[in-house]
């Protein structure tokens, strides 16, 4: 079927069951950024593959929600699709059930399916449409009906980490779980979001792409803990493992049968990482008690093991990205190079270091305009060739066995104007300035976000996105719950969180230009005034120095820059051979 005829087949299936509008949230039923195959309902639906969005679905109107990391990606995606791309004011809300309240008569039938909305989502859709009259079912999958050969559920192997690699076993991870359900007086806690389930138990697995998590849902009620998971998916010796630690194993399908029929009397739920349909299961004789997950905090603080193993692990991401980098400037003269095949030879490259797994999301191989959409993703329609001129964006990283990685630089392939070599630098400085900030304990991301915007801002220049994200211990790439944007999340910056700085600025139809590194916020100094913090750089991997405008630079901003380069020298070059050596050699060499 044609996008079209999925769209018409959705609006048939709508009327058959007297529903007026329908809401396709992009999730699934661990509220997951990135999804496996059978939840991709958006990109099936609409053709759009942006990692956020929702689409509501009325009788003659039908709108794709997302945010300004999307606009230029899904404004290409959804032609001829019968969907129109509604831009959203304010990243994550759900401004479509507020036009879905102006524009369905009182009466009305809304639907949408609660696997695949979190409890805050199906909350929000209620609030707007409830005092409007309008009647909301979680509780409807049409694509079940309408999707042919729906992908069935991965089925892909898991397996445990061991304390060397962790730091910390399960045992010791569910009992400081436990201590904090005792203190807030639960008796049971449902775990359903799927890099809190693979912190809590040492659990990798293969079940989404680029994400190293397993399909599952954790339950602590009393004594007892639960993990239900397909099986298969374990060998002896780790079932016998977590069957130590206390854990027993039951089918993943037996999860919201259990849930159902819990005799507890409350449970602890994340409101944002719970699906709806899993809340509606509790039963309405126990409590539900709405907070964060407990586990999502302390899988943000790294212990000192998981600290060292990520510090080992920015070396070898460093020596792939400098023998890439190597290797492109070298090719791209002979014009044969595209975004796609740079990004395959890039994964190629990882893959040859050890403990190497997947990469940490689709490379963004961004080339003159596609580096100005921030989350572009290279298809075999758009995959531009290289020459020997502008910008290009790599933004990759890598999912090794002692660690995650996330990184982006910009260089030059030639011909640079002075408008990107301005645009650069104010980047970097934006870079510079977020790296080197000095705070007071308790500081909150948005002024993280702020500190670091403002180099652009003195320039009149912004961009779209947030200033940087929780980075996991090979888990997700994206992780809470703090985050560095302007929204004001009320989660402070802790010593042993792991995040990136990644500032950007973008021109549409011209480049993109974002310089990310991935940094440790360290605990520094404690007087009278209070407790100070600030952020030590992991990231391992030279800056491009072409491209800048030192005359826009402050002496403390080419200090940073010199020493930085100067260090991922001599981090790298014991491990590189001497035609890389020296080729980084001259990469780092200092500005004056």
């Amino acid at each position: 079927m044609t996008y079209r005829e999925r769209l018409d087949a959705i609006r048939k299936e709508m009327k058959s069951q007297g529903i007026d509008a329908y809401i396709i949230p992009s999730s699934d039923p661990h509220i997951s950024e990135y999804l496996p195959d059978r939840y991709k309902c958006i990109a099936w639906a609409s053709g759009f593959t942006g990692s956020a969005g929702t689409l509501a679905i009325t009788a003659n109107f039908a709108g794709l929600w997302t945010d300004a990391r999307y606009f230029v990606q899904a404004g290409e995606q959804l032609e001829g699709t019968g969907f129109e791309l509604v831009k959203l004011k304010t990243q994550g809300a759900a401004e479509y059930a507020d036009w879905l309240a102006e524009q369905l008569p009182a009466g009305s039938n809304v639907a949408f399916d609660g696997n695949l909305a979190s409890v805050a989502v199906a909350q929000a859709v209620k609030d707007a449409l409830l005092p409007m009259d309008i009647q909301v079912n979680g509780h409807v999958d049409i694509l079940e009906t309408i999707w042919d050969n729906r992908p069935t559920l991965p089925t892909s192997p898991a397996f445990l980490l061991d304390e060397s690699t962790t730091g910390e076993g399960t045992a010791s991870k569910l009992n400081r779980v436990r201590q904090k359900m005792k203190s807030r007086r639960v008796s049971a806690h449902l775990v359903s979001s799927l890099d809190d389930l693979a912190w809590l138990l040492n659990i990798r697995g293969n079940d989404v792409p680029c994400n190293p998590v397993v399909l599952g849902f954790v339950l602590l009620a009393g004594n007892e803990t639960t993990l239900f998971i397909d099986p298969n998916k374990l060998n002896e010796q780790d079932n016998a493992t977590l069957e130590q630690a206390g854990v027993s194993i039951k089918p993943y399908e037996e999860a919201f049968q259990v849930v159902s029929s819990l005799s507890a009397d409350t449970i602890l739920l994340d409101p944002k990482r719970t699906c709806f349909a899993m809340y509606d299961a509790v039963p309405k004789s126990t409590k539900i008690i709405e907070d964060l997950n407990p586990s999502t905090l302390m899988k943000a603080v790294k212990n000192a093991v998981e600290i060292a193993h990520t510090r080992d692990v920015m070396v070898k991401d460093g020596i792939a990205m400098t023998r890439f980098f190597k290797w492109l400037e070298e090719e791209v003269r002979h014009g044969e190079l595209t975004e796609i095949s740079i990004a395959d030879k890039l994964q190629h490259i990882r893959a040859e270091g050890e403990d190497f797994v997947d990469i940490s999301f689709d490379t963004i191989a961004g080339y003159r305009a596609h580096g100005a959409l921030p989350h572009y993703k290279a298809t075999e329609e758009s995959n531009a060739a290289l020459k020997a001129e502008g910008l290009l964006l790599v933004d990759s990283g890598g999912q090794y066995r002692d660690g995650t990685t996330d990184i982006t630089r910009v260089v030059s392939l030639g011909n640079i104007t002075q408008e990107e070599k301005k645009d650069y630098t104010l980047v970097l400085k934006a870079l510079i300035e977020g790296s080197t900030a000095v705070f007071p304990k308790g500081t909150r991301g948005y002024q993280i976000d702020a500190l670091t915007r403002r180099p652009l801002w003195d320039e009149l220049r912004n961009y779209g996105h947030g200033t940087g994200h929780g980075v996991g211990f090979f888990l997700n790439v994206h992780e809470g719950p703090h985050i560095f944007n302007p929204t004001n999340v009320n989660i402070p910056v802790e010593g042993g969180m792991i995040s990136s700085i990644e500032p950007g600025l973008y021109r549409e139809g011209k480049y993109g230009i974002r310089i990310e590194n991935i940094v440790l916020s360290k605990e520094i100094a404690s007087n009278h005034f209070g407790d100070f913090m600030d952020f030590e750089t992991m990231t391992i991997c030279y800056i491009a120095t072409d491209l800048v405008d030192k005359s826009l630079l402050d002496d403390v901003h080419v200090t940073w820059l010199n020493e930085y380069n100067a260090w991922v020298f001599e981090k790298l070059a014991p491990h590189l051979n001497t035609d890389e050596a020296v080729w980084l050699k001259d990469k780092t060499s200092r500005i004056s």
